[in-house]
């Protein structure tokens, strides 16, 4: 047989069904007509005709959906349907040093929180000038409302948000108002129910190595690393997205983790238009975008920024807590502040040197789901921190010379929380209101262990209020000053090469950045807790009132 394609294919006019079980003894295929034998292959891939408008598998006598399964005749356990996506119409794409990115969460970012909701919000985002869309992930998840990082079907879209043709018209309506889109995919676990692979396939998994999140995916198999290719190339090909974010690849390790992902960067370098991968990688190392990622999360401008406007220090903020200004001038001048290099509040050094990256290789945030969403509480900056400091730091975001995403809301002000939910019951969601008390115990700041994240209520508290009043137009009117003045100034300058870069500490809270480019310079003068002497004359922007705390100014040059 020889097949290496997971889950339904095309076979003339009909559909057949693969699915890799080595150990298994029995596979069939379940339909309303009955059960329909595979026939099994020398590498353990079982391969038959589908009959009939949806199916299971029946391993060994349990029944489950195609762990590959496309669409879904209902929730995680439902029959899978042998559908394509509906591809959207060609566009030309961007250029990656164009990004500037929006994150939402589909289910809150409208109060219907669907896709055709969401697609109708685009034209505005848009017009204040963002550049791309970030999904976090819609692989279909248990229950209806969650963050998707305990997909289980990571082909499918979860259909709280809508179907095929749904995702096909937010992408084309993206599209048509300039906007990429980028999908959020999570490939190195499996959420902790509804993951039938487990079963139909334990060497999938490495029994010797845990994630935090359960079982360490085998990546040295190729029926693996064909899965999760399969899986890239299904969202990016078929359903037309522009690029992936892949969560947490730091837990992408083992044998043949590292060839996997240069494997797949070099099968997306060869779609067209282009399309950009990103990772989350809190090793701070730069070999991924050495072999060509776009750029990866960059947590170290967060910290800092953050540190330095609430003077949290718990957790993975220790380090940071230090000389929080300091280590922004250290992320200004370099993108990552923790380059393998010894600091106090480390047990042990993180990262290697990244300085021959360009700026663009760095996405920068003041706010992400991570960051608001494993807080406790679900806080937002604005609700931590001196408002005109946000400000400040919202201002440099966009302006400076890395890649800036923006969490949804935070171009508005919005100050309701972004909170931990889910759609468990039982025993399984005791266990993670549990483990969530638990991990906040010890936290000064978390201010108790938060809200019940099985409530209803937590998920509708998390939604975005798209307020339009005074303060929520002043937030808006700054993103598009700022957002303009990096089209016009700042993509010119990214897209000529690297820079030369200096920065200076002039006082406890000022720093000066000086960034010179083939094509001209860029400049900016930041009062980050104490009032600027010497902040720059006649500048091209200015966030913060003169002799405040906190002022940004701006220049450019060619």
């Amino acid at each position: 047989m020889g097949t290496a394609i997971w889950g339904p294919r095309r076979d003339g006019d009909g559909w057949r069904a693969a699915l890799w079980a080595p150990e298994a003894r029995d596979v069939r295929l379940v339909t309303s007509e009955g059960r329909h034998p595979m026939t099994r292959d020398a590498d353990g891939w079982w391969d038959a005709p589908v009959p009939g408008s949806c199916y299971r598998l029946d391993v060994d006598g349990q029944v489950m959906p195609d762990p590959a399964s496309r669409l879904q005749d209902g929730g995680v356990d439902a029959p899978s349907i042998p559908a394509c996506a509906v591809t959207p119409p060609a566009w030309s794409g961007r250029d990656w040093a164009e990004a500037v990115i929006y994150e939402l969460n589909l289910g809150c970012f409208t109060p219907e929180g669907t896709l055709q909701a969401a697609a109708s919000r685009l034209e505005g985002l848009a017009q204040l000038g963002f550049t791309a869309i970030q999904l976090m992930p819609i692989g279909q998840f248990p229950g209806d409302r969650g963050w998707g990082y305990d997909g289980v079907l990571p082909f499918a879209l979860h259909p709280a948000y809508g179907g095929p043709q749904d995702l096909a018209d937010f992408i084309a309506r993206a599209h048509d108002a300039g906007l990429m889109v980028i999908l959020d995919l999570v490939m190195n676990h499996f959420g902790p129910e509804g993951a039938w692979l487990h079963h139909a396939a334990p060497p999938f998994f490495d029994a010797a190595r845990q994630t935090p999140w359960g079982a360490a995916i085998d990546f040295s198999r190729p029926e693996v690393r064909g899965f999760w290719t399969q899986c890239a190339m299904h969202w990016l090909r078929d359903a037309g997205f522009d690029g992936l974010r892949l969560d947490a690849v730091h837990q992408i390790t083992g044998p043949g983790a590292q060839d996997f992902l240069t494997d797949l960067a070099r099968e997306v370098a060869g779609l067209t238009p282009p399309r950009h991968l990103i990772t989350e990688d809190d090793r701070n190392l730069p070999a991924l975008r050495e072999a060509g990622y776009d750029a990866s999360w960059n947590d170290d401008f967060h910290h800092a920024v953050h540190c330095a406007l609430t003077g949290e220090d718990d957790g993975y903020y220790a380090s940071f807590a230090v000389d929080p200004v300091g280590d922004l001038a250290l992320a200004l001048e370099r993108g990552h502040v923790e380059q393998g290099q010894p600091r106090p509040g480390l047990d042990h050094p993180r990262g290697a040197d990244c300085s021959h990256l360009p700026p663009t290789g760095f996405v920068n945030a003041i706010q992400t789901h991570d960051q608001i969403g494993n807080r406790a509480q679900g806080d937002r900056l604005i609700t931590l921190a001196d408002p005109h400091g946000v400000r400040v730091a919202y201002g440099l975001l966009l302006v400076a010379p890395f890649i800036p995403m923006v969490f949804m809301g935070e171009e508005r002000g919005e100050t309701a929380p972004f909170q931990y939910f889910a759609d468990y019951s039982g025993d399984l969601a005791q266990a993670i209101r549990t483990g969530r008390a638990r991990e906040f115990a010890g936290i000064a700041a978390s201010d108790g262990p938060g809200p019940d994240p099985m409530d209803p209520a937590t998920f509708a508290a998390s939604r975005l209020g798209w307020a339009d009043d005074a303060d929520a137009r002043s937030w808006m009117n700054l993103t598009r000053r700022a957002l303009a003045f990096r089209s016009a100034l700042v993509v010119p300058l990214l897209r000529s090469g690297r820079p030369e870069t200096r920065v200076s500490r002039d006082g406890p809270g000022l720093i000066r950045a000086e960034w010179r480019f083939p094509a001209g310079g860029l400049a900016i003068s930041l009062a980050f807790g104490q009032p600027d002497p010497a902040p720059l004359p006649r500048p091209d922007l200015r966030v913060g009132q003169a002799g405040s705390d906190y002022l940004l100014t701006v220049k450019a040059r060619p």
